[in-house]
């Protein structure tokens, strides 16, 4: 009697990747993807198609996202190149910090400030941001072949890529997308996706914190709109992979999701904040807690749907999504506050006029700092922590991605 026949094996289910923002925050996520890398090789898995064929990504996040993508023909490498990026950042190359930079941007917005907007009208100077990061444009076209996008996706190394800006012109909340198949651009309350070629403009006013850097002008709808950080007004940031395709979804995230009782750093004080602090929580509230809610969502829709008989189920367009979330285990603002001293005198002395100090023990005042810190100090700390984060989990992220742990001792250097 011949032996059964083998029952083919089920394809793996299309894995999305989601890298959040928080500006020099997302080293962490670097650190976070390196860890993969090595636990894909660990496994025997190195051979395997690129493990995200649907990248997303949102303000310093849509930028490794990109990076990311250029290179879905090669993970490891992509991986260690754009580490090796993050590993030597100083801040010179995302904004200038030299004494006439500072001068000509943030010196002059604090000055007219201080001095009322009324000035500002009669001697017709509109300040744009607190930075210049003309820097960062030189850095990308470095960092970011975009060029290469359309024959990825012709080759099937790649099915999606898309980054999100928030439009100051319309208040919209829009996710631009290149994608190899045909999607239907989705249209929601307050948020649309576009679909279009990803240029080094749209990581630019993904990117863009308010205040700290530029809005960005981009063409749509055939007028052009001014848009910035794209983690404004973002009510679902999950949303943009599934509606690629995805059916599992890693999410990086630049902060911790939720803060331990007890954390002698959260706990209240008396004293009256500093504009350093309020600009703190306020990025902070633009950053995290969008991603909180929707992760906590995404869980409840899955539950919600657990409960219903299977067989319904596969007559119903909905479908459950599996998500890791890999996110610090330690506050960045309690780090930030190590290396503030590393700044450009500069920018420190700027940050010092808002209310930012070297004073270690100060983490709420070097909240804002951790958002502009790309200096290789605290770049290469978050990105050990990312890697420590994410080999606590080995088990975990070697089940979702369905690789077969062997216990193999990860390669040392490979992330150097």
């Amino acid at each position: 009697m011949p032996a059964a026949a083998q029952a083919p094996k089920a394809p793996s289910p299309r894995t999305g990747l989601l890298l959040t923002g928080g500006g020099a925050r997302a080293a962490y996520q670097m650190g976070v993807l390196e860890a993969i890398a090595d636990l894909r090789h660990a496994c025997g898995a190195s051979r395997q198609p690129n493990p995200f064929p649907i990248i997303t990504g949102t303000s310093a996040g849509a930028i490794n996202a990109a990076a990311l993508a250029c290179g879905a023909d090669d993970f490891d490498r992509t991986v260690r190149r754009i580490a090796r990026v993050w590993r030597q950042f100083h801040a010179g190359q995302v904004y200038g910090a030299d004494p006439f930079s500072v001068m000509r941007s943030g010196a002059r917005w604090l000055t007219l400030v201080s001095l009322g907007w009324a000035l500002a009208r009669w001697r017709r100077l509109r300040p744009r941001s607190l930075l210049d990061n003309a820097p960062l444009e030189k850095l990308l076209a470095k960092m970011v072949p975009l060029m290469r996008l359309p024959r990825l996706m012709h080759k099937g190394h790649l099915t999606a890529l898309a980054v999100t800006a928030s439009s100051y012109s319309s208040g919209e909340h829009v996710t631009f997308f290149e994608s190899a198949q045909a999607v239907q651009p989705w249209v929601r309350s307050q948020r649309k996706a576009v679909r279009d070629h990803i240029t080094h403009e749209h990581l630019l006013a993904s990117s863009a914190i308010p205040f700290v850097f530029p809005a960005k002008g981009l063409a749509i709808d055939g007028h052009t709109e001014y848009f910035g950080d794209g983690s404004m007004r973002q009510s679902a940031p999950i949303a943009a992979a599934i509606h690629l395709g995805a059916e599992r979804v890693l999410v990086i995230g630049a902060g911790r999701m939720h803060e331990p009782q007890g954390d002698s750093a959260a706990a209240p004080t008396a004293n009256y904040p500093s504009l350093a602090q309020i600009a703190g929580h306020a990025l902070a509230n633009i950053f995290l807690d969008a991603l909180s809610v929707d992760v906590e969502r995404v869980k409840r829709i899955n539950h919600t749907l657990s409960l219903i008989p299977e067989e319904k189920r596969l007559h119903s367009p909905l479908r459950p999504v599996e998500l890791l979330v890999i996110a610090p285990s330690q506050r960045l603002d309690a780090i930030a506050a190590r290396h503030v001293g590393d700044l450009p005198g500069p920018v420190r002395a700027m940050l010092g006029a808002l209310g930012v100090t070297t004073n270690m023990a100060d983490v709420r005042g070097a909240a804002l700092a951790s958002y502009l810190l790309f200096e290789r100090g605290y770049t290469q700390e978050l990105m050990a922590l990312g890697r420590k984060d994410t080999l606590a989990r080995r088990a975990e992220v070697c089940q979702f991605f369905g690789w077969k742990d062997t216990g193999t001792e990860l390669r040392t250097g490979l992330h150097r």
